[in-house]
């Protein structure tokens, strides 16, 4: 089958490696254009970009593609039967929804209608979910609200990361669009009209830590910012991250404040139960364990966390 494949992050590329090594011909591989990052922010080329180039594969990184009348001819010209989004980050105008003759399919982090938008496996571990999965689904003008071919779930835990989530869902939407495109008896149905989330873009401040929050509330918002935008709280000033925290068994007597370290291995009282921090960085240091951090930085009890 004669493809183009868009998208920009990690979580595309095992989607990109399956179509290539199952023998389909990709004429064009879609991504944002490099940008600069890490440290010194030198410009580089995203994932997508990077493994296409690695499979030989010609890139195109268009800044912009709804008045992009050129780009759309282009696409038009490739002559495709169908197009594979995964996490590309620019919006299709009708024109390229429409070019390929089997329409865009795709690759979405969620159980449509559930956690439509930009981050929907940390909406799913923010809100308590006990499942996700992946969607794939035939592309129109609205937000995520296209018809369905095929979807999947797994099961969360209490120790769901959004790190280990987006892993498990781009190999799982690696596997079922190879089946989407394949199998022709899947046909697409409509997404059901009850049920539908939105799950936000993020931003650097969904990782502050509010301390008067519930404990639980607290570790999935530590597990759903895993890495980013992390989790982070102050200490006299000081911005430390958090990687990963474990709930109390007890709740913080009530007249201590939501904050407060209670002991000398940084468990925290919170609006409601407790949370033990097991993993911290402090800044121009790389993340550690909460007993090699006490061992460089003196945490007393009943220091206040986030004043």
């Amino acid at each position: 089958m004669r493809l183009a494949f868009m998208g920009t992050p990690d979580f595309a590329v095992p989607a990109l490696s399956a179509l290539h090594a199952a023998g389909h011909e990709i004429a064009a591989v879609y991504s944002q254009p490099p940008r600069p990052a890490g440290r010194g922010q030198a410009v580089r080329p995203s994932p997508v970009h990077n493994a296409a180039e690695a499979l030989g594969l010609p890139v195109r990184v268009p800044t912009r593609l709804r008045t992009n009348v050129a780009e759309h001819e282009f696409f038009r010209s490739l002559e495709l039967d169908a197009a594979v989004v995964a996490a590309y980050g620019l919006i299709l105008p009708g024109a390229m929804l429409q070019a390929p003759r089997r329409g865009c399919l795709n690759i979405h982090a969620s159980l449509l209608p559930r956690w439509r938008g930009a981050a929907p496996i940390q909406a799913a571990i923010l809100a308590g979910d006990s499942e996700s999965g992946v969607t794939i689904m035939q592309m129109d003008e609205g937000l995520d609200t296209g018809a369905m071919l095929l979807s999947e779930h797994i099961a969360l835990t209490d120790r769901t990361t959004a790190t280990s989530l987006h892993d498990d869902l781009a190999a799982m939407g690696a596997r079922l669009v190879i089946s989407a495109l394949t199998d022709p008896s899947i046909a697409p149905h409509p997404q059901p009209e009850d049920g539908v989330t939105y799950a936000a873009r993020l931003t650097r401040e969904d990782g502050r830590v509010a301390w008067d929050h519930d404990a639980a509330a607290i570790d999935r918002q530590i597990r759903a910012m895993t890495p980013w935008p992390g989790s982070f709280t102050t200490l006299d000033g000081v911005v430390l991250k958090i990687g990963a925290a474990e709930m109390g068994t007890a709740e913080a007597p009530a007249d201590i404040p939501a904050g407060t370290v209670l002991d000398t291995a940084l468990a925290i009282a919170c609006g409601r139960g407790t949370l033990r921090i097991t993993r911290i960085q402090r800044p121009g240091r790389g993340m550690m364990d909460a007993d090699a951090f006490l061992r460089g930085q003196a945490v007393p009890i009943g220091t206040r966390l986030g004043t």
